[in-house]
C-alpha cells in the first residue's frame, strides 16, 4: 500500500515503520544530494583555481618569447656568432635563438612567414631582395663584416707541387692568377662549392673562375652544395677533392687546408651585411647594436673577419 509521505515536524515521533522507512530514504538522498554539490562545487573550484594558474603561465611564456632573440644568419658566420650571442645574453639576459643556412634559403623562409628578428646574409644581393620586397627594415641595415675567398684540399693531400699557386715571397699561399690550371689539380675528384645560381659563396666562386678565365675548365668538375659549410665537410671527409669557400671556414675545419686564394678583385666584394626584419620584436634592435660594439667586433676579428662596421660601445 503506498503511504503519502508527510514531513514530521521537529521532535514528532513516527510510529509507522513504512513511513519511517521512507523518511529515512528521503535524508539519505538529501545527504547524497548535498555530496554531489559539495563534489560539484569542488571541482568548479579547482578548475578556476587551475584557470587562474594558467592565465598567468600564458603571460610568462609570452613575456619569455618577447625576451627572445631569433637570428637567420648565414651558415659561414656560425661559430664567431654563437660566441656573440653568448656574450650578447650574459650582458643582456636576453636569449638569442640562431639557424644557420644559405643567405638565400634563409631570406625565402622569411619571405614564406618564418619568425625571425634578425637578419645577417653573406651578400649584399639577398639582402637588397629583402628591402625590395619589404621583408627586413632598410633603415637600419648595416655592412658588418668581410671575408676572403680561397681553395682548400684536404689535410692530408699532396698537391702536385707543379700545380701549386704561386708562392708569396712572405711564404703566405699564394693568389690564384690567370691560366692557373684548377681543373687538372682536381684530378679525377669534384671541385665543391654552394650552388652558383643562388648561395654566396657559389655567386662568389662562380665570378672568381668566370674572371680569371677557368670556369668553362672548372665547372664540368664542379659539384654544387647547399651551403658553404657542406662544401667544407665534403673538403675535411675527403669527398671532394678541392672546395672554393671562404677563409674563416677553412680555419675553422682541422681537416683542411688552405691551397690557394683568390683575388680580392676577382669577384664582388664579400660583405655580411645585417638588418632587422620586417616583424623584429623590441630586443632584436638591442641584439643588432650588440653586434656594433667592440666586444663583439673583438670575437669576429678572432675568427678572421674583416670588421666593417664601426664599433660604437
Amino acid at each position: 500500500m503506498f503511504i503519502p509521505l508527510v514531513a514530521a515536524k521537529a521532535g514528532t515521533q513516527i510510529t509507522n515503520p513504512e513511513q519511517a522507512f521512507l523518511e529515512s530514504r528521503l535524508r539519505g538522498n538529501e545527504r547524497l544530494g548535498l555530496v554531489h554539490a559539495s563534489r560539484s562545487l569542488s571541482l568548479i573550484c579547482g578548475a578556476a583555481f587551475v584557470f587562474a594558474i594558467a592565465i598567468p603561465g600564458a603571460h610568462s611564456d609570452a613575456s619569455a618569447e618577447d625576451a627572445t632573440v631569433t637570428v637567420f644568419a648565414a651558415a659561414s658566420l656560425k661559430n664567431a656568432l654563437d660566441d656573440v650571442d653568448q656574450a650578447f645574453t650574459r650582458k643582456s639576459g636576453v636569449r638569442v635563438v640562431a639557424s644557420y643556412a644559405a643567405s638565400s634559403a634563409l631570406i625565402k623562409q622569411i619571405e614564406n612567414g618564418a619568425p625571425a628578428d634578425v637578419f645577417v646574409s653573406a651578400d649584399l644581393d639577398w639582402m637588397d631582395y629583402g628591402a625590395r620586397h619589404k621583408l627586413i627594415k632598410q633603415d637600419t641595415s648595416v655592412d658588418l663584416l668581410g671575408n676572403q675567398l680561397v681553395l682548400i684540399a684536404p689535410k692530408e693531400a699532396e698537391i702536385p707541387l707543379p700545380y701549386h699557386p704561386p708562392q708569396a715571397e712572405n711564404g703566405r699561399i699564394g693568389v690564384i692568377g690567370p691560366g692557373f690550371d684548377l681543373a687538372r689539380l682536381a684530378g679525377d675528384g669534384r671541385i665543391v662549392t654552394g650552388d652558383v645560381r643562388a648561395v654566396p659563396i657559389g655567386k662568389y666562386a662562380k665570378a672568381a673562375l668566370e674572371k680569371l678565365g677557368l670556369w668553362a675548365s672548372v665547372a664540368p668538375k664542379l659539384a654544387m652544395t647547399e651551403n658553404v659549410r657542406a662544401a667544407l665537410t665534403l673538403v675535411a671527409r675527403g669527398e671532394a677533392a678541392l672546395g672554393i669557400v671562404y677563409a674563416t671556414d677553412a680555419a675553422a675545419e682541422p681537416n683542411a687546408k688552405v691551397v690557394g686564394m683568390f683575388p680580392a678583385d676577382s669577384h664582388p666584394p664579400i660583405v655580411y651585411p645585417a638588418a632587422l626584419t620586417a616583424a623584429a620584436k623590441p630586443p632584436a634592435a638591442q641584439y643588432l647594436a650588440f653586434l656594433r660594439s667592440a666586444a663583439a667586433r673583438a670575437v669576429f676579428q678572432r675568427y678572421g673577419f674583416t670588421y666593417l662596421a664601426r664599433a660604437e660601445l
